[in-house]
């Protein structure tokens, strides 16, 4: 809405309470969106944790995370493959070799003509291959701790976007508070106009007043009436904003069960906000868990240097035509060095380069969330300062209407007087309706930056 708007709107919520200012007093805007019933901020939160996309996308990663600690460590458990080959050739080497294992070697074929050119056969082979890893240079210890990091990220990420989703809640809700105490207001300053063009027409019969009078206030109207559209339809995007935080059609009908006030929130020193975000705010601790991570990492590739050991273990069966054969088995231990590794020292220097940057990450972060607190602290205080301000206006232009009227009565000043002191109330008033929302945000806003944003029971009591 525009300035011009603006002073359209104010001048005539000053008719709005010319006629009822005398003899109750102004009442709170803000009591125009109290409800008895409808949607808590509570429920709505609740709704949003249940149904919110990203909260399943970050228990999806959880899941993620775990199934990567339960690979992970199967790396330490026994590999039991079973394998089914079939061979035929009349490779010399082969067929010596297949006639051993189905034993159906004889002396017969020691003679020369078969050995150098026999005859081809088929080799069916059937074995069970049994691998116990015991030490393969620390890669599954190290696997084994990155993906427990990693589960930890993943509770981390839930917390996080828990909390985020509950500041939009508020955001969203309190927003559907606002548009509709703006609404309020231009209904009844529809209505309050609507009544006073009907008093100018009837003066105009009686000739009491000129034709220009009712022209202008007909103007009047109609801006209002659009202020009005507006409004109605500022309600409507704000509960589709709600909605969509809730994960509901973005048309779904509801009221809300709530009222801005002026409320005292309290915070802790600004060095203890950062004190508590260093220590609980998820998004940091995931960064010190990726510092983590690579340390893991630097562990697997400092253990390049060290052997792997494997134990085995095969059980075989060899037949010309399935049903038939013999079997055999072999167990052994195999140990292996890599002697010559040219890539190994710049793995082992990514890993150590990676190590680095995580750590500076994690460090940029840090100081990151130390002005966010700062800047979000600053704004709270602000808001806190300003609701004071805010409400003595209230009082003051308040007490200065009624001064004026009492003048007016008494034939002391004119109407204009009057029109202007109405105008400074309702200015004073859609200030206090700001400062409440912007101190809820506010207090939200600096619990968020020290992930402290657990839960809405303070907002909502």
């Amino acid at each position: 809405m525009d300035n011009g708007r603006n002073i359209r709107l104010i001048a005539f919520l000053a008719l709005l309470l010319a006629g009822t200012a005398m003899a109750s007093g102004i009442p709170e805007v803000t009591s125009a969106v109290a409800a008895s019933e409808g949607l808590t901020l509570e429920a709505a939160v609740r709704i949003a944790l249940q149904s919110n996309p990203l909260v399943g996308a970050a228990r999806a990663g959880e899941r993620l995370a775990g199934a990567r600690v339960a690979e992970s460590k199967a790396g330490r458990l026994p590999f039991l493959q079973l394998e089914q080959t079939m061979m035929h050739s009349n490779n010399p080497v082969f067929v010596f070799g297949s006639l051993l294992e189905q034993e159906g070697f004889n002396a017969s074929y020691f003679d020369t003509r078969f050995l150098n050119d026999p005859p081809s056969m088929n080799n069916y082979r059937s074995s069970l291959n049994l691998k116990v890893p015991v030490f393969n240079k620390f890669k599954t210890s190290a696997a084994i701790e990155e993906a427990k990091i990693g589960q930890k990220q993943a509770e981390a990420d839930i917390e996080w976007t828990a909390q985020q989703i509950r500041y939009q809640v508020i955001q969203a809700y309190y927003g559907v508070l606002v548009a509709q105490a703006r609404e309020a207001v231009a209904v009844e300053t529809v209505k309050s106009v609507e009544k006073k063009a009907d008093d100018i027409r009837v003066m105009l019969e009686q000739g009491m007043a000129v034709k220009s009078d009712l022209l202008a206030m007909q103007v009047q109207l109609a801006g209002f009436r659009q202020d009005l559209s507006q409004a109605s339809g500022a309600v409507k995007t704000a509960k589709a904003a709600l909605n969509t935080v809730m994960a509901r059609p973005i048309d779904t009908p509801f009221q809300v069960a709530g009222r801005l006030e002026s409320r005292t929130f309290s915070l802790p020193g600004e060095d203890e906000m950062v004190k508590i975000a260093l220590i609980s705010r998820p998004d940091y601790q995931n960064a010190n868990y990726a510092v983590s991570a690579m340390e893991q990492k630097m562990k697997a590739a400092g253990g390049q240097w060290w052997p792997d050991l494997n134990v085995f273990a095969k059980v075989g069966r060899s037949s010309r035509n399935i049903t038939d054969g013999s079997s055999d088995f072999t167990i052994g231990a195999g140990l292996t060095f890599d002697i010559l590794d040219f890539g190994r020292g710049a793995r082992i220097e990514q890993a150590r380069a990676g190590t680095e940057a995580v750590r500076a990450k994690a460090q940029y972060q840090a100081n990151s969330i130390r002005l966010e607190i700062a800047q979000s602290y600053q704004t709270f205080n602000t808001s806190r300062d300003r609701l004071e301000v805010a409400s003595t206006a209230v009082e003051q232009a308040m007490e200065a209407l009624r001064i004026v009227q009492d003048r007016h009565e008494s034939g002391l000043t004119t109407i204009t007087e009057v029109l202007r002191a109405q105008t400074a109330l309702l200015g004073a008033k859609m200030n206090l309706l700001a400062a409440q929302y912007d101190l809820y945000l506010s207090y939200a806003k600096t619990k968020l930056a020290a992930g402290s944003l657990t839960g809405v029971e303070e907002m909502a009591s």
